[in-house]
């Protein structure tokens, strides 16, 4: 998938991601070990994009599985297309059950969700499993299987062992502590926020009609309000969204009524926002 550390860098952003270097090492390192990629970090810092990204790079199709709670096998793996087997059972009254069970567990009949998707493809796949840490604890181990193996079994049908393997991408907020069965699996990545320089180098490939001065003085506040005690601190993506909104209103520099009247696009409570309004100082930045 890549050829090295250098090439991953390139060509993700070729794909609009820049990469750390300890991203793109891991990532190399990912695609050329074959294991799966466990990424954590706080919401809005590049989790799933990296795995957009590292589908666009390699050229590959994106399947994504987004996990929420209560999410289970019939979303995950596989499950029986029940309408379309009563339909066939009525249409043969004449058959015998063994007949008729034959026919109905068959591929015709199989509906195949992301998990047996990406392991079943011939193609160059990247398989997202998107914030796992929202799935209930069950659900790892229905991905313990597929993690170790790359493979997935069908009762009905047999084992289904992937011919190409996909580039396995497990996002995490770390809203709840995976288990160490899964963690032992995969390759881990923290993500966390960026360094100044690489965030204005973000914000200019996001936002490119943005005054380099303004995108210094955006990333400077930005910093300034992850040093506080928010409730939420704005990830990389919100301070995208802020320079576009800076953008759209055709602002030249920061000022107190330009940041106090479009803090909600970068603050999402109340009281973060009025915090920030009190102890902000942009003369100090």
């Amino acid at each position: 998938m890549f050829t090295s550390v250098d090439d991953v860098s390139a060509r993700l952003a070729e794909a609009g991601y820049l990469a750390s270097p300890a991203v793109a090492t891991t990532v190399f390192l990912a695609a050329r070990l074959g294991k799966p990629l466990l990424v954590e970090g706080p919401a809005g810092v590049g989790k799933t994009e990296l795995a957009k990204a590292v589908a666009q790079a390699a050229d590959a199709r994106l399947v994504r599985l987004q996990c929420y709670e209560g999410v289970d096998e019939s979303r995950a793996l596989y499950e029986w297309n029940h309408a379309k087997q009563l339909l066939r059972i009525s249409a043969g009254r004449d058959e015998s059950w063994d007949e008729a069970r034959t026919d109905i567990f068959s591929e015709e009949f199989l509906l195949p969700r992301p998990l047996l998707t990406a392991i079943r493809g011939d193609e160059p796949t990247v398989l997202l499993i998107d914030e796992t840490d929202k799935a209930d604890v069950e659900m790892e181990g229905l991905l313990l299987e597929v993690l170790s193996d790359f493979q997935i079994t069908v009762p009905e049908l047999g084992t289904v062992t992937a011919t190409r393997r996909p580039f396995v991408v497990l996002t995490s907020n770390a809203g709840r502590e995976l288990s160490e069965a899964l963690r032992r699996r995969c390759l881990f990545l923290h993500i966390g926020f960026p360094e100044e320089e690489l965030e204005r180098r973000i914000v200019r490939l996001k936002v490119p009609g943005l005054p380099e001065a303004l995108a210094e003085s955006v990333v400077r506040v930005v910093g300034a309000l992850r040093a506080m005690d928010l409730r939420k601190a704005p990830s990389v993506a919100e301070t995208v969204d802020w320079a576009r909104t800076l953008l759209a209103l055709g602002a030249d520099t920061l000022d107190e009524a330009v940041v106090r009247d479009s803090l909600g696009v970068i603050l999402k409570h109340q009281d973060d926002i009025q915090k920030a309004a009190a102890k902000l100082d942009l003369d100090a930045l």
